[in-house]
């Protein structure tokens, strides 16, 4: 039995150590082989007496089924550890990588007419919207244009049907007319929206937005209008002066009719707008029509007011650097991170409204 113990605890001590798969074959072929160390004490049983030899025999069972299963544990340690460096080393990833986070900025035309709102909102204009797609009454007729206006040609205008009845509106006015058709006055409203020419260069585009305002009510007159627009001009240019003047013009909507312009003045190749000696164009303006008021059922000797319009994407470029409309609509994230906005800082007349 002592024979038994040393084997044992000599084959334990060899395979507690690290070794490779040669070493434990190695150990396995002296414990087991022909001639190995436990086969031999198996061919001894026979010449063990007879009153030992059951307790020998059962010794060396239980020490061969120990050793032999510490082996077998020590070789598919080996074996899983070969396999799984070299299925690392092989392996392919067929996944995809995951998208980076990017946050979004707000687009200089969407944060324009977010301004715009606020700043109207604060002297009580209303919001009003309408759809894209209008009829010729609306944007025609009921504004006093003319039947043979040079604005109803097809080079000027996206008519949608051969009887020229469907049309993309081409300007915000038509929200207006819809507004005065539905309810009674007084109204106060501004209309910020896309609208639709056939024209595109460095400076037009097809499809451009624009904003327009309402003021119905009784005896408005001129000076209103000019004490709105100074207030618009100031707040959204943000300066605390701001030289305009009011030019005669035509609208068929309006009478009288105005183009507004501000001065400005260029510093260092930078356009400075408040104070100058130049003169720059921004909207136009006027009294609005009897015979709009009389076209929307409102009685014109009751109610007079105002309208003006506004080149939303214009007034982007002027005020934020912008050199080229089609820059607008060239999808370039690259740009739009440039003259983007945070999302989260919503433009007010308290905390600023370009941040």
């Amino acid at each position: 039995m002592s024979d038994l113990k040393k084997i044992k605890d000599e084959y334990l001590s060899k395979l507690k150590v690290k070794l490779n798969l040669s070493e434990i074959n190695q150990i396995k072929s002296d414990l087991f082989g022909k001639n190995g160390v436990l086969s031999l004490q198996f061919k001894k049983i026979g010449t063990i007496a007879e009153t030992e030899r059951k307790k020998f025999a059962s010794d060396l069972n239980v020490i061969k089924d120990e050793l032999q299963d510490l082996i077998n544990s020590k070789m598919n340690e080996i074996e899983n550890a070969e396999i799984n460096q070299r299925l690392e080393k092989e392996k392919i990833d067929i996944t995809l990588p995951e998208r980076p986070f990017v946050r979004g900025k707000i687009h200089p035309v969407s944060q324009t007419i977010d301004e715009i709102s606020s700043i109207f909102s604060e002297i009580g204009f209303s919001i009003e919207e309408g759809p894209d797609v209008e009829n010729e009454y609306n944007n025609f007729t009921a504004l006093n244009t003319p039947d043979n206006h040079p604005a109803r040609d097809m080079h000027d205008t996206f008519y949608l049907d051969e009887k020229r009845e469907k049309l993309l509106r081409t300007h915000t006015s038509p929200v207006q007319v819809r507004t005065m058709l539905k309810d009674k006055p007084p109204f106060k409203i501004i209309a910020p929206g896309r609208t639709y020419r056939s024209d595109s260069d460095q400076t037009h585009a097809p499809m451009f937005h624009q904003v327009e305002g309402l003021h119905i009510d009784q005896e408005l007159n001129m000076g209103h209008l000019k004490g709105c627009l100074n207030y618009f001009v100031k707040e959204f240019f943000e300066v605390k002066k701001i030289k305009m003047r009011f030019r005669p013009s035509h609208f068929t909507f309006t009478e009288t009719s105005a183009e507004v312009d501000i001065g400005y003045e260029m510093k260092d190749g930078k356009m400075i707008i408040g104070e100058g000696d130049q003169w720059l164009e921004i909207l136009g303006c006027g009294m609005v029509h009897p015979n709009v008021l009389k076209n929307v059922k409102v009685d014109p000797t009751k109610f007079q007011g105002y309208a003006f319009g506004i080149g939303i994407d214009r007034l982007a470029m002027l005020k934020y650097g912008i050199n080229d409309l089609r820059a607008f609509f060239d999808c370039d994230y690259r740009w739009l991170n440039h003259f983007g906005f945070d999302p989260l800082d919503v433009p007010t007349n308290y905390r600023g409204l370009s941040r």
